[in-house]
């Protein structure tokens, strides 16, 4: 075990072969598991269990108390819980709220935001400044990339692509009429591809294993198996 001292541990749930780096705070109640690396300047507050062979990198805060600061309409609803499953990385500056579980393996770049009630699957990618809004699902082996912003309510299947810079909204008011339980964001079946900055809208539906071209903006349902481009998104052909 190498911890610093001048590092802030106010554990005593730590596993073997654990390193803790210089200024690194670890507040009481924080599980750690076995062959753990934990680089400087990370703040893990309590109530997170991190799982054998995680690493998170500098900079990075892992259960972060989600506050309106009285700009929200949504009032946060959340536990005071956080699970990184074994052999995940965590990023330079990532922000993982509480109430969020990671599966194993999986990455999260530098500087991803993951909200509250989010569930994260195994073996995926959350890109470099993905955002993912509160009470969202990712699912097994899914791949988010860099500065896609992922809406709150949203569902996202198995084995989906989501290129760069891609869009989602679950307001069709704009805010005009404050945080409705209605609000909900686009589900993306299993293995569906969306390209580069594709937007979809409010509510939509990507069926299993279809095609969202880059630039298009989805208005409305996608079949699954199906290929569609353009603004507004249109059907072009059947995938091959």
């Amino acid at each position: 075990m190498a911890i610093s001292k001048l590092a802030v541990v106010e554990t005593d749930s730590i596993g073997e072969n654990v390193s803790i780096g210089e200024f690194a705070v670890i507040r009481e109640g924080v599980k750690i598991g076995n062959d753990v690396v934990i680089h400087p300047h990370v703040v893990v507050q309590s109530g997170v269990s991190i799982g054998d062979g995680v690493e998170i990198f500098p900079g990075a805060y892992v259960g972060k108390e989600p506050k309106g600061a009285g700009a929200l309409s949504r009032q946060p609803v959340f536990e005071r819980r956080l699970i990184i499953g074994a052999h995940t990385s965590i990023g330079p500056n990532a922000i993982i709220y509480y109430d969020v579980e990671i599966g194993e393996m999986t990455l999260i770049g530098d500087g991803a935001s993951i909200r509250e009630q989010c569930r994260i699957g195994a073996h995926c990618l959350i890109s470099r400044y993905v955002t993912i809004n509160y009470n969202s699902r990712v699912g097994d082996g899914t791949k988010i990339m860099d500065l896609t912003h992922v809406t709150g309510n949203c569902t996202i299947g198995r084995e989906v692509f989501i290129s760069t810079g891609v869009g989602m909204a679950n307001d069709n008011a704009l805010g005009r009429d404050g945080y409705r339980d209605l609000l909900v964001g686009p589900s993306i079946g299993d293995r569906a591809m969306v390209g580069a900055g594709a937007l979809l809208l409010p509510g939509v539906v990507i069926g299993e294993g279809a095609i969202v071209a880059a630039g298009a903006v989805v208005t409305k349902g996608v079949e699954p198996g199906t290929v569609v481009m353009g603004v507004p998104a249109r059907f072009i052909r059947m995938v091959d």
